[in-house]
């Protein structure tokens, strides 16, 4: 059976393939994602583009270093009202980001991008629409002392799958794009090379 690696140490994305039957192997690949965005901004190019970019970096590094195996290279970004987000550095960001997001609508955008041998095969770019409740600082303050460091793994600040529920007031779009992977689309791809059963 062909070998699937996923170019990426988030163990969320890594899961959701594990949980989704897909025996999978994971490669951080090492990317200077800053500068690649910098690149895209100054281009002048849309945040899917900037997703796009980053994922096939990642699955175009790691697969090198698996020959004939199926590396998935996947990103997410986070956009509102023209302004990309990143990962937080500290606690004091998070907040200082949330505060920003408050009350408005924002966009994650998912990209997976599969490649094999050097080869682009695939690619797949989703985005959900995120509404932050216009929620009082005291929340903001409990919820960040509760979350503790993990508001730091996500580049909104939040697990949407526990206590991060509490910030919105409205989503919209597929579950598994806000995880951080088109899943479903990439399910499809993975049964047509015959990785799982038709």
């Amino acid at each position: 059976m062909t070998a699937v690696v996923l170019a990426s140490g988030s163990r969320t994305r890594a899961l959701m393939l594990e949980q989704a039957g897909v025996t999978v192997s994971c490669h951080p690949a090492a990317v200077d994602e800053e500068e690649v965005k910098l690149s895209c901004r100054a281009e002048g190019l849309p945040v899917e583009a900037a997703a796009e970019a980053l994922a096939e970096l990642k699955a175009m590094r790691v697969t090198r270093r698996h020959p004939g195996a199926l590396v998935i290279g996947a990103d997410q970004m986070l956009e509102c009202e023209g302004d990309w987000f990143d990962k937080p550095a500290d606690r004091a960001a998070a907040r200082d980001q949330l505060l920003r997001l408050r009350g408005r609508t924002h966009r994650l955008v998912s990209c997976a991008v599969v490649v094999r041998d050097g080869e682009r095969l695939w690619h797949q770019v989703q985005s959900a629409r995120l509404t932050v409740r216009p929620f009082t600082e005291a929340f903001l303050d409990d919820y960040i002392d509760r979350a503790g460091e993990r508001v730091l793994g996500s580049v909104g600040c939040y697990q949407i799958e526990g206590l991060g529920a509490q910030l919105f007031s409205r989503v919209e779009g597929d579950w598994f794009t806000i995880l951080g992977m088109p899943l479903l689309p990439l399910l499809g791809f993975l049964r047509a090379h015959g990785v799982l059963v038709e």
